[in-house]
């Protein structure tokens, strides 16, 4: 394991660093300022690095961004005072892993850099794996056969259709089929032919002259020219028009076609890879499919599973998805906790794989901890509560919350209906102990604000507005974090606290909101 850096200029606090951490068997290299870090860093990285924030020749925020810069997998442990503590705030949007206020207590901060020891550990063990990712996953039986069907096609150049629900990952399949065959060094061409207006998809397809049509300036090279030598993927083939399909079959029977507007007889060694996400018997029965182009394509079929067939491949996917969303924003990975994951493998995921990516790049964005719980899952994936049970158990804040997502009554009407022998001011706002012991004494403004929420969210949706769950989430969120503070005085971590997010992400929201003007 690498030594742990410790930069700081005073002299008591990288002594008492270095003995508390001689004493757990850990190596230590330590530096007065920045500038030394960075020199060193061009020939060696540590395995956590703890910096203070204010020295001589530089800061340690500025450190942190160059460090992360370099070494975004690198874990930095940021050193404040309590009068720091915006700085430090400021450390955790730059990517620290924790701070440590001074003065410090010498074990709790052994323990705090041991916790950054192991996340550095689980870290490497991640990239390891990740690095050596195959560029498929599936251990279910459905998919084995998918990978046992790829590994015997890897020497034929035989026409193939894929078939499966959309999302399922066909146009990967294909990627796979051309990257195991002959043709591995020819190129890879996908088109969607579902996605293409009628009048221009025979161009994308077989190029145009120039002057063949309005706008063709130039003479055009079409898909399948591109994909001479390789592969050419037809993704959802069963939405390509009719008159088309005359042509696609003589290209495929005899490798001959025309340009739009052309003359010359074209030719192209191409292997055509075809994908729907519907029944082409049943759309041959009736008329909108020609038969004669579906036994061409149908030579070899596979069919790809849908994930709610493969749900033991949801965690090793999520998994996946999670790195992938992370190292594609530049961010550290988040982990998920087996109870969300037991979550995530209860839902049948309509949208399949793609779906399942989607949601690991929300949480990447939006889960408020590094750890994924239950709650941080989106509405989707969350349990649906009765109406009646939540009506009476679920305080009006929360009721504004779910309101999207099961029918409920209008606000001012829940908060009525869920206590009758209350007051409606005392539900209109709780505190996050509401469960145990619900706040009262709140002023009526609170209710008229509820009141008042109801009414904009009505008006906004019978205006069709497009951005009316964005407009009224900040307003539900504002008020929120307002009442919170307003609560603990102003005292932001204990804000935070109260509401269950962390100090980052109430600071974040406190701007992104305006609420410090």
């Amino acid at each position: 394991m690498k030594p742990i850096w410790i930069v700081d200029d005073d002299q008591s606090i990288r002594f008492v660093l270095e003995k508390a951490l001689a004493r757990e068997d850990l190596a230590v290299r330590s530096f007065t300022n920045p500038r030394d870090v960075l020199t060193a860093l061009e020939d060696d990285v540590p395995q956590v690095l703890v910096s203070d924030i204010r020295m001589p020749g530089g800061s340690g925020i500025e450190l942190l961004t160059k460090v992360k810069q370099k070494h975004p997998e690198l874990q930095v442990i940021i050193m404040t005072a309590y009068s720091d503590l915006d700085s430090a705030v400021s450390a955790f949007q730059g990517g620290a892993f924790e701070y440590l206020p001074k003065p410090f207590d010498v074990p709790k901060a052994v323990e705090l850099i041991r916790r950054a020891l192991d996340e550095s550990m689980r870290e490497s063990v991640r990239d390891e794996r990740l690095a050596e990712m195959p560029e498929m996953l599936g251990q279910a039986p459905a998919m084995q056969d998918v990978f046992r069907a790829i590994g015997r096609l890897s020497q034929s150049i035989v026409t193939v259709l894929i078939t499966g629900e959309s999302g399922s990952g066909k146009e990967l399949v294909a990627q796979a089929l051309h990257k195991h065959s002959p043709r591995a060094t020819g190129p890879f061409v996908a088109i969607n032919t579902a996605a293409i207006p009628k009048d221009l998809l025979e161009s994308e397809l077989f190029g145009h002259e120039r002057g063949a049509f309005t706008g063709a300036q130039t003479t055009r090279r079409g898909r399948f020219e591109q994909a001479d030598g390789g592969t050419l993927f037809l993704d959802e083939i069963g939405d390509m028009p009719f008159d088309l399909q005359t042509r696609l079959l003589r290209v495929l029977s005899d490798g001959q076609f025309y340009r739009v507007g052309g003359h010359n007889p074209m030719r192209s060694n191409v292997r055509v890879i075809a994908a729907t996400h519907q029944n082409l018997e049943d759309r041959v029965k009736q008329g909108v499919f020609r038969e004669d182009l579906f036994h061409r394509l149908n030579v070899i079929r596979l069919r790809l599973p849908a994930l709610r067939e493969r749900q033991e491949d949801v965690p090793a996917l999520a998994k996946f998805f999670l790195q992938k969303s992370a190292k594609e924003l530049g961010v550290e990975a988040k982990r998920i906790t087996e109870a969300a994951l037991s979550r995530m493998m209860q839902f049948d995921f309509p949208g399949n794989v793609r779906q399942l990516e989607n949601i690991c790049h929300w949480l990447t964005v939006m889960a408020p901890a590094q750890s994924i719980e239950p709650k941080d899952l989106p509405p989707e994936l969350q349990p649906l509560v009765p109406q009646a049970a939540s009506a009476a158990s679920q305080p009006a804040v929360a009721m504004a919350t779910t309101a999207a997502f099961v029918p409920a009554p209008p606000l001012h009407e829940a908060v009525s209906a869920a206590e009758p022998t209350r007051d409606a001011t005392d539900l209109a706002v709780s505190s996050p102990d509401a469960h145990a012991e619900p706040a009262t004494g709140v002023d009526a403004s609170s209710s008229r604000w509820l009141v008042d929420l109801e009414r904009e969210s009505r008006s906004l949706l019978l205006a069709g507005e497009p951005q009316v769950w964005d407009i009224l989430t900040r307003k539900f969120e504002a008020q929120l974090i307002h009442t919170a503070l307003d609560l603990t005085r102003g005292r932001r971590i204990e804000a935070a606290q109260k509401l269950g997010i962390g100090r980052n992400t109430i600071t974040r929201k406190i701007q992104e909101l305006g609420l410090d003007d």
